[in-house]
């Protein structure tokens, strides 16, 4: 396996990850899904003040997909919700490590897209 898609880490994030799982009381949570690959990511956040406090999701796709997300919920846990407001597509390819296709990119995005969604409010009026 010489693919950088499958090194070590990605796959370790992919088989064992510590953040996939269902939280108790999430104070957020959003389901995407890519219908172009069927990738799909259920993702839920607990937010104490302005710091998000754990960060926790499921969901079944690519190694990319699931990688990825695993990989952001990382980051972002004891982050404030504007740092993980702030964080773009480019620091989570920069998080996995390798360059994506733009196909592939759709699939490392989608933990990330879920993540945003969640913590934007929707009550907003305009």
């Amino acid at each position: 396996m010489d693919d950088p898609l499958y090194r070590e880490e990605i796959l370790d994030h992919y088989y064992s990850s510590p953040y996939r799982g269902r939280l108790d009381r999430p104070d957020h949570a959003c389901d995407l899904d890519n219908p172009f690959c069927g990738d799909q990511i259920h993702v839920e956040l607990t937010v104490e003040g302005d710091r998000i406090q754990e960060v926790r999701f499921d969901g079944k796709g690519c190694v990319i997909s699931q990688a990825a997300t695993s990989l952001v919920a990382e980051r972002l846990e004891g982050a404030t919700v504007q740092e993980a407001l702030q964080l773009g597509p480019a620091d989570v390819v920069k998080l996995l490590g390798m360059p994506l296709t733009p196909t592939r990119m759709k699939c490392g995005l989608l933990g990330w897209k879920a993540i945003q969604k969640a913590l934007t409010p929707t009550d907003v009026a305009v």
